[in-house]
Parts: structure tokens; C-alpha cells; sequence
């Protein structure tokens, strides 16, 4: 299926396109960066232009070529399939990894996504939230309306961020988090019953989301348990 691409829009050198894409009026897009399958990208978004680093280089990417330097590994933006990217958001490029957003994200209007940010599948983003640098948001998390998340903060899968927080710290997986600035508050019960997990399930996951237990043996589908597996061997190694 053929790309449908607006006149308007601007899609610089460097920049790789699956099939299926819409791209909507004036959207700039500069490279290097690679985008999959099926994505809707509407008008007057911004993807790959520099990371906000005041000694860093910000070249004219849409006349003389891509923004990135290949010297540097990692460098650049790479967005997976099925993607809802709406009006104003804007993805800068990458300093010492990818900028990177999964399959599946839905990035509401205004949004942004910092240098070096990591979004996994599945991300909500409220209208209006500003994610920091190297800002790392896992499966499913949903951030809510005008929350910004502080640089190099994590946000754990299925993680519910109240409007308007402040985040300055990690937040743990499928837990709630509210406020300025942002405090836990709970879990995470709609994001978990969404996974397929019944009120008695959700009641013997709690204790390990919040710390206190051990992670239950029985009651949580394989493809959960795996994530949040992943999550807590994060968190062993970084924490």
C-alpha cells in the first residue's frame, strides 16, 4: 500500500518510510529516520529535527541534508508500525541512542518527545505532555494531559500518570501516580483488568507492584508476567 503524502509536507534526505503512511499537511520530517507500516502522522508535525542541547549542532536538515551524525551510534529517530502521531507533536532526534517510539502509540496533540526518549508499544500521550531527554516509558503506560515527565525519568508498564503531574522520579509498573509534584496513589486496576486480569488476580498482583510481596505464580498471562519480569530486572540493575 502506497504512502499518501501531503504536498505541503516536507520529508528530508535520510528519511526511510514503510508502506501505508499518512503524512498530513506542513509535517516536517528530517533524517536520519526511519518509520514503519500504517502510521497516521498529521499536519504540522515535527520528527528528527536536533535534541535541545544548546552546545549541540543544529543544522538546516531540510535544505542540505540529514540532521544526524553517523559517527554517532545510535543517532537518529526510528518509529515502529500503527502509530496515531496528531496534530503539533514533535520527536527530536537522538545523542547517544535512537529516539524511538514502538507500534502501536497513540501521541496526541502537542505532544513531545525529547532526544534520546524511548516510548515502548502501546504508549498513550495525553494532550500536552512533555517528556524529558532520555526519558524511558514501557509498554502501555498511559500519561495523562499536560504531565511532564523530568529527563531521564522511568515510567513502568501499564503506569497511569495523573494530568497536570510533575514526574521527577521513576514510577513502577501499573501503578497510579498523581500530582506536583507526582506521589503513588495506587494501582493501576483498569490498565491491569485490560491485560486480562480479574479483580482476584489484580488483588494478588498488588503486593509486588507496591513492594511487598512476591510476584504470584499463578494468574497473570504469560506475556504480563514477561514484561513485568523485564521491568523488575531493570530495576535490579539500575536501582
Amino acid at each position: 500500500m502506497a504512502n499518501r503524502i501531503h504536498p505541503t509536507a516536507l520529508i528530508g534526505d535520510g528519511v526511510e518510510l514503510g508502506d501505508g503512511n499518512v503524512i498530513g499537511p506542513y509535517t516536517v520530517i528530517v533524517g536520519p529516520t526511519r518509520i514503519g507500516d500504517g502510521n497516521w502522522i498529521g499536519p504540522h508535525v515535527t520528527i528528527g529535527t536536533p535534541a535541545e542541547d544548546r552546545n549541540g549542532p543544529h543544522p538546516v536538515a531540510w535544505d542540505d541534508g540529514t540532521a544526524g551524525d553517523p559517527a554517532l551510534d545510535g543517532h537518529g529517530v526510528r518509529i515502529g508500525d500503527g502509530n496515531r502521531i496528531r496534530e503539533y507533536v514533535s520527536i527530536h532526534q537522538g545523542t547517544r541512542r535512537e529516539t524511538t517510539v514502538g507500534d502501536g502509540g497513540y501521541l496526541l496533540r502537542g505532544s513531545h518527545v525529547g532526544h534520546d526518549v524511548v516510548l515502548g508499544d502501546a504508549v498513550t500521550l495525553a494532550c500536552d505532555v512533555l517528556l524529558g531527554g532520555h526519558t524511558h516509558v514501557w509498554a502501555h503506560a498511559n500519561v495523562g494531559m499536560g504531565a511532564v515527565v523530568h529527563q531521564n525519568c522511568r515510567i513502568g508498564p501499564g503506569a497511569m500518570i495523573g494530568m497536570g503531574a510533575a514526574v521527577r522520579r521513576d514510577v513502577g509498573a501499573f501503578l497510579t501516580c498523581v500530582g506536583n509534584p507526582a506521589r503513588v496513589t495506587g494501582v493501576n486496576e483498569v490498565g491491569l483488568a485490560r491485560q486480562g486480569l480479574d479483580g482476584q488476580a489484580v488483588a494478588a498482583l498488588t503486593p509486588w507492584l507496591t513492594g511487598k510481596g512476591e510476584l504470584p505464580a499463578r494468574g497473570v498471562p504469560e506475556s504480563l508476567s514477561t514484561v513485568l519480569k523485564a521491568w523488575h530486572e531493570r530495576e535490579q540493575r539500575t536501582g
